[in-house]
């Protein structure tokens, strides 16, 4: 069985990028609906809350914020995808602040698996307590830059070493890009790290919970989002999903319109 998922999972091109949406076109009424003016569908109620620091495990990924929320999102993402990194840097931030936080909406991070640095990256991001899943999350997105290109640098013979994606690669991947010492730097110990990156029933389950999600919704391409259990069509961006949000959550009619926006199913 481990085998079979290696094989297939070696047959994807080390680098290769998923396609991708393009991002909405930009307007001036975009500019006054947007996370920066306070008088925008998302402001707050005032009040306070935490529920962005909630973070627990589930069976294809985590989940950030209220579990008992209205809304839910999903975030289907790669980590050697540039525009995930993209979405990271731009959008995160603006979700757990407005969002996340008073509850109004939780989001599940769910990997997918396109090749042995997804593999590994991901297998990182979840090695050590799960309330660190987000900064570690964000970590490795916000430094991908570095380390891809290390990868996408690496001899033709390291790379295709790589690619079996059996234990061995993913501990040689880790080391070459230094993606252990970046986890070790926040206090996880190496010894503990290889433990994690050595554990083929949890590169299995990842490549498993990719493969479900894949039927499931027939995610086209990174980043993508479901929104209450519903893929977003021609979604792929932070520019593209805050619209969609902005519709969901305001109190004014036709706010897509107003933006500009096309509506998921037109």
């Amino acid at each position: 069985m481990t085998r079979t998922f290696f094989t297939a999972l070696a047959s994807v091109s080390l680098l290769a990028l998923a396609p991708t949406g393009s991002a909405l076109a930009q307007d001036s009424d975009r500019e006054q609906e947007s996370l920066a003016n306070p008088d925008s569908a998302f402001k707050g109620d005032g009040r306070r809350a935490s529920y962005h620091a909630d973070i627990e495990r589930t069976e294809r990924g985590h989940l950030i914020g209220n579990p008992d929320a209205d809304t839910s999102l999903i975030e289907f993402v790669s980590y050697t995808c540039g525009h995930c990194a993209s979405f990271t840097r731009e959008g995160e931030g603006a979700l757990d602040m407005i969002l996340l936080a008073p509850g109004k909406m939780n989001l599940e991070i769910r990997p997918v698996i396109r090749n042995v640095l997804d593999l590994t990256v991901s297998m990182l991001v979840q090695c050590g307590p799960v309330d660190g899943f987000k900064n570690r999350h964000r970590m490795y997105m916000l430094s991908q830059d570095d380390w891809l290109e290390q990868a996408r640098s690496a001899p033709a013979s390291q790379q295709a070493l790589w690619a079996r994606g059996d234990a061995s690669a993913r501990l040689s991947a880790a080391r070459a890009l230094d993606l252990d010492d970046m986890l070790a730097k926040r206090g996880t110990s190496i010894a503990d790290i290889n433990t994690c990156l050595a554990d083929e029933d949890a590169a299995l389950a990842l490549i498993g919970a990719g493969n479900a999600d894949r039927d499931e919704f027939a995610v086209p391409g990174t980043p993508s989002f479901a929104l209450d259990g519903e893929l977003l069509t021609s979604v792929h961006s932070w520019d593209a999903l805050q619209p969609v949000l902005l519709e969901r959550f305001s109190t004014r009619p036709s706010t897509s319109h107003k933006l500009g926006v096309q509506d998921p199913e037109s």
